[in-house]
């Protein structure tokens, strides 16, 4: 663990440094540093693939699973979709030495905000090389500094997408060290990470359910995550019957092992004549349903629901229903098994609209529309680092804003207190 802890320190005091200097990285070099390596992505292609083939083959001698392997997988078509996103980011409006609610004081100084970048990040992922190109992306256009730890499965691709990165940096005059590489595999270095409070500000995990707990229990540091997607669409006795078909099917069978993936269904007792129909094009689509009494009486292939069910995130094709007396027993429910990611409801009446998105507490709460929405690019935001199901500092879907803070300004004309 010494060892581990002078390696993070040693990348840390860099990462400090280089974050100073990114607050006075004008927005054009930044983005000339990304659309430098969008460019050198394409023109050192064959790199890459080169390092991914030697990661597939280690995946293959230790028998990853399938799915680990297809999102370890590069191609010519997933590298030229890592170049775009860059591009894209470059594309996105800076957040940084924003102004906003500037107003007078009777002293007559004017008080305000500035948005400011975080400082050091820390992003430790799994597989996917190329949240090692998104992750750098986001921090390096919202001015801060990233120290990224990826999977041991993608060590040999992480290291050639984090070479064109920094190369792309020194070339656009960005501080090559904004961007740095754990290019170690030992397990040791991650705790370290967790720990290196004196040049970390901030963690944010992407990867699997125990990769976020280990960082959430573990880490001395602020940690921007959500553990897990269990989320909820209520139809509500008000709502219109074809938009509530619609919207339950997409919210379950859009993609299944998506975070925003709705994993149960409430339905209003004066709703259930829309049941049948949800679960026969449900089960068309091979999902198996579990529901209450209520729901296994409205259809005959409804698998009997466990109080383990109403807690599961399945990220599979399997849906649990339950039928409640009303939008309070919903809410009830909701507050009881969610996860605070993402709840919707489907009404026409206002007043219940109103009081769902009041009540339920979760980082997004939506009215009439299906739970995949709940994403940084739907939202406006261009791109995501994650979803944070935390209250402070960022919630829902953080983009280049969530990657930033404010501080108070205060301008002034000669004006001393009296």
């Amino acid at each position: 663990m010494g060892d581990a802890k002078q390696v993070i320190k040693a990348l840390g005091v860099k990462a400090k440094v280089a974050s100073r200097n990114m607050r006075m990285i004008e927005t054009r070099a930044k983005d000339k540093a990304l659309k430098i390596a969008a460019a050198l992505l394409r023109s050192d292609m064959s790199d890459v693939l080169a390092a991914n083939v030697l990661d597939m083959k280690a995946a293959d001698e230790n028998n990853l699973e399938a799915a680990l392997k297809d999102r370890l997988a590069l191609n010519p078509e997933r590298v030229e979709s890592m170049a775009q996103g860059l591009e894209e980011i470059a594309a996105l409006p800076d957040p940084v030495g924003a102004i906003s609610d500037l107003v007078y004081r009777p002293s007559g100084i004017q008080v305000g905000h500035m948005r400011v970048p975080l400082g050091v990040i820390g992003i430790i992922y799994e597989s996917r090389p190329n949240v090692t190109a998104d992750a750098a992306a986001l921090c390096l256009k919202s001015g801060n500094a990233a120290i990224l730890r990826g999977g041991s499965e993608a060590i040999h691709s992480n290291r050639a997408i984090a070479v064109i990165l920094r190369r792309a940096l020194q070339e656009a005059g960005v501080p090559e060290d904004a961007v740095q590489l754990i290019d170690q595999t030992d397990r040791a270095l991650v705790g370290a990470l967790l720990a290196a409070e004196d040049y970390v500000d901030v963690i944010i995990p992407r990867g699997g359910k125990s990769l976020v707990a280990r960082v959430s229990a573990d880490a001395k540091v602020p940690v921007i995550k959500h553990l897990d997607g269990i989320c909820h669409v209520y139809i509500d006795k008000s709502a219109d019957r074809n938009m509530a078909v619609a919207i339950a099917l997409n919210a379950k069978t859009h993609r299944y092992g998506v975070c925003n993936a709705m994993e149960t269904l409430l339905v209003h007792q004066d709703a259930v004549d829309c049941l049948p129909e949800i679960i026969d094009q449900l089960l068309a689509k091979n999902v198996e349903v579990r529901g209450c009494a209520k729901t296994q009486a409205m259809h005959n292939q409804v698998i009997a629901a466990t109080d383990e069910d109403w807690g599961t995130e399945y990220l599979a094709p399997v849906l649990s229903i339950r039928v409640v007396d009303d939008v309070k027993q919903a809410i009830a429910h909701i507050e009881q098994y969610s996860s605070a990611h993402t709840e919707t409801i489907v009404t026409e009446d206002y007043a219940v609209g109103q009081s769902f998105l009041r009540e339920v507490d979760s980082s997004s709460v939506m009215w009439n529309a299906s739970t995949r929405f709940a994403d940084g690019f739907e939202y406006g935001l261009g791109a995501e680092i994650g979803i944070s199901t935390d209250r402070l500092h960022v919630r829902g879907p953080v983009g280049l804003e969530g990657l930033t803070t404010q501080k108070w300004i205060v301008l002034g004309h000669g004006e001393v207190r009296s």
